[in-house]
């Protein structure tokens, strides 16, 4: 029997790193051992401190997960790792797996996807965060020279204010508060802003800042008949909304965007494992190690995590480095 080391919040605020007993692979699952992982800073967060709704503990469960919210559970689905026991075709592959914080794991081979030539591990674990970006962008319905403004400069945001420009050519300003996140920005090829424009009328607004009061300023912002995509999940937290304003007057329309299901104009040929691979296969850009700003060892992630949740730290994305 293999031991492994795996990351639990054990309760709100309480993170511990735990070893436990792992069954061999049988012949349609792999072992991996990770080499490198990433924090979802916004969602890992909420889970840290407790933030899930009682009516949500189901839907928000991610794959292989143990244990169950608000703790002791095992969360996280960022994983860069090679396989070392498995089919040969995979036997020896760098991949990428929706698993949580775990230097050794066996998953389905069919979850251990492959990274893709002139991608390295250490920016494969970009995978779930591009995945949820390029899910906005087709929930956004862009077309090619569309004008749109990404609100929130964190690593969603940064990623779909660069696949809206890499993929439609759109005009992109991103919105942002933080002066830091200049730099990242005009490297995606988006425009900072700090402000909008008193006259600004976008058709087209992304939404990732996790604010509530970056949702407000996107209403005020959109142009008539504008479209608003919301990425910001809020948990248990309620938001107040100015919906009787002018939004029925300039026919506004606030629509959710989520990972867990494929858009309706993309369900047809579309698969979560192809979404998935197409998502890997946008980071052969070098220009993306940007978003990648802070990293610490996996034994210091119940440090880590603890400070990435109370807001301490200003990072971007965080990596996680296994050995």
């Amino acid at each position: 029997m293999v031991t492994a080391r795996a990351y639990w919040v054990v309760a709100p605020g309480q993170g511990e790193i735990r070893s436990e007993p792992l069954t061999p692979p049988n012949a349609d699952q792999v072992l991996v051992r990770a080499t490198h992982g990433a924090i979802s800073r916004g969602t890992e967060s909420l889970v840290f401190r407790g933030g899930v709704p009682a009516r949500m503990v189901d839907r928000m469960r991610c794959p292989f997960q143990e244990g169950d919210f608000p703790g002791p559970v095992k969360y996280g689905y960022g994983t860069v790792g090679t396989v070392v026991e498995g089919p040969d075709d995979l036997t020896g592959k760098a991949v990428f797996c929706l698993a949580p914080h775990q230097d050794l794991f066996v998953v389905p081979s069919v979850a251990a996807r492959v990274l893709p030539k002139g991608v390295p591990p250490d920016r494969a674990v970009l995978a779930a965060n591009m995945e949820t970006a390029l899910n906005a962008i087709w929930d956004a319905r862009l077309r090619p020279g569309d004008q749109v403004c990404v609100i929130g400069g964190g690593v969603v945001g940064l990623l779909a204010a660069y696949l809206a420009r890499r993929l439609y050519r759109a005009g992109v300003d991103l919105l942002e508060i933080d002066p830091s996140r200049a730099s990242a920005t005009e490297t995606l090829g988006a425009r900072f802003i700090t402000a909008p424009a008193p006259d600004a009328a976008y058709p087209i607004i992304i939404h990732a800042s996790g604010s509530p009061e970056g949702l407000r300023s996107a209403l005020r912002m959109a142009a008539f008949e504008g479209r608003i995509i919301e990425l910001s999940w809020y948990g248990d937290q309620e938001v107040t909304l100015p919906l009787g304003e002018d939004f029925h007057d300039r026919r506004l329309t606030l629509q959710s965007s989520q990972v867990g299901s494929i858009p309706p104009s993309r369900r047809r040929g579309w698969s979560h494992a192809r979404r998935l691979d197409k998502a890997l296969s946008l980071l052969r850009d070098p220009c993306l190690d940007v978003l990648i700003s802070d990293e610490s060892h996996f034994e210091d992630l119940p440090r880590t995590m603890a400070g990435l949740a109370d807001g301490t730290s200003r990072a971007l994305c965080h990596r996680i480095i296994y050995s």
